[in-house]
């Protein structure tokens, strides 16, 4: 396993579960689901390049869906 690899997985991991667990504690499925999206991305890629990519795009789309207040009760 590449350093680089397993520093990416686990910022990428760190920022997801930041999501999960403020998610739940707000009852707010979007970021609780992008969270744990998040960190199974960790799991299936295989270059740190890849991992930030798919961390990006998923921040970005965590932070577009809670605007339009897409999964609010």
């Amino acid at each position: 396993m590449n350093p680089d690899t397993l520093w990416a997985s686990m910022i990428w991991g760190a920022i997801g579960s930041g999501f999960a667990i403020y998610g739940k504690k707000q009852s707010k499925m979007v970021p609780m689901g992008g969270g744990l999206a998040m960190i199974g991305s960790t799991y299936f890629c295989e270059t740190a390049l890849m991992m930030s990519v798919i961390g990006v795009a998923l921040t970005g789309g965590i932070w577009w869906l809670t605007k339009r207040g897409v999964g609010e009760e």
